[in-house]
């Protein structure tokens, strides 16, 4: 794969280093080397190929394309990318060298290397997964994360948070937009809720129970019920979990871009980071994470990059 040749416009020369390098292939990557390939940058995008929402049932809320399939959304996305000439390679990168802001070097898990003038981050967020068996079962089709994007499909249902503190009251109190038949099990943990949030809860006829689940039953990928420690069991039709999410990977810290107390890479209005020429789009950056808005990151992004990339003579002083 070393050295990779990037497609180029036809008034320009053949490089060595592309205009842009970006990191991550879901919607917010994808869209800024839609846009960038568009600008006439040479741009190579990097993916894993191992997204945080492969298994839902379908992306909801997605103009034009509520829904869709996160394969398919993604294949859209990489044809859209390619037919302007941008380049895809599926690797994952190990290491990102800052040589001089001006140059950036990634190297892959293969050992390949791959430069750039700018460098966009894009890697997402993965989600922790409390430690239940039959859980991954129903993943993606009745059990979810994002009470903004499944919120919908609970409503008149008996649902079931797993979690504690404030994670857990924010989701319940979120999922009460659509039913009002909501249980929160902490799943062994202390409830760690303040006598405030707690009388909300009771409020809202919303119990606190924490026991430890045993185990999740389901059919054909439809959640039935939880069965606690000691046997007791819960009807129910959704369940939604909020423990905890980290980034995807460590490039944010290996460039000591500046992060927030979730680990997630801090940014300005133009979608740049602390470190020079290094960008920052999708659920790897504090605000909602929802395909759409992950996209709409990308495109504004690359708005700045392409920016960032036009020679002096060129703008207005």
């Amino acid at each position: 794969m070393h050295p990779i040749e990037p497609v180029t416009s036809p008034d320009k020369e053949t490089e060595s280093v592309y205009d842009v390098a970006i990191v991550g292939g879901g919607p917010a990557g994808l869209s800024a080397a839609l846009w960038l390939a568009r600008f006439l940058h040479s741009v190579v995008l990097i993916d894993s190929g191992d997204p945080r929402n492969w298994e839902t049932r379908g992306i909801n809320g997605f103009l034009g394309a509520h829904g869709i399939k996160s394969p398919d959304l993604r294949k859209r996305g990489r044809e859209d990318a390619e037919r302007f000439g941008a380049t895809l390679v599926a690797a994952v990168v190990d290491k990102v060298q800052n040589v001089n802001s001006e140059r950036f070097v990634l190297t892959l898990q293969s050992g390949d290397t791959i430069e750039s003038r700018r460098l966009l981050l894009a890697i997402g967020i993965k989600d922790i997964w409390p430690r239940i068996p039959g859980l991954a079962d129903c993943y993606g089709e009745t059990v979810h994360v994002c009470p903004d994007c499944d919120g919908y499909d609970t409503r008149g249902c008996e649902t079931i948070v797993v979690g504690s503190g404030r994670k857990a009251v924010g989701m319940a109190f979120n999922l009460a937009t659509w039913t009002d038949r909501i249980v929160i099990c902490t799943n062994g943990e202390p409830a760690n809720m303040e006598q405030k949030q707690l009388d909300k809860l009771k409020a809202l006829n919303i119990p606190v129970l924490e026991l430890k689940i045993e185990k999740v039953s389901s059919e054909n990928r439809e959640i039935r019920c939880i069965t606690l420690v000691g046997g007791m069991q819960i009807d129910c039709d959704r369940l939604f979990f909020a423990i905890g999410q980290y980034p995807a990977d460590d490039l944010g810290a290996q460039l000591k871009c500046k992060r927030d107390e979730a680990g997630l890479i801090v940014i300005d209005e133009h979608y740049r980071t602390s470190v020079l020429n290094v960008f920052a789009a999708g659920d790897i950056v504090p605000g909602p994470q929802l395909a759409i808005a992950a996209a709409s990151d990308g495109a504004i992004a690359a708005l700045a990059i392409h920016a960032s990339l036009v020679p002096d003579e060129r703008k207005l002083d």
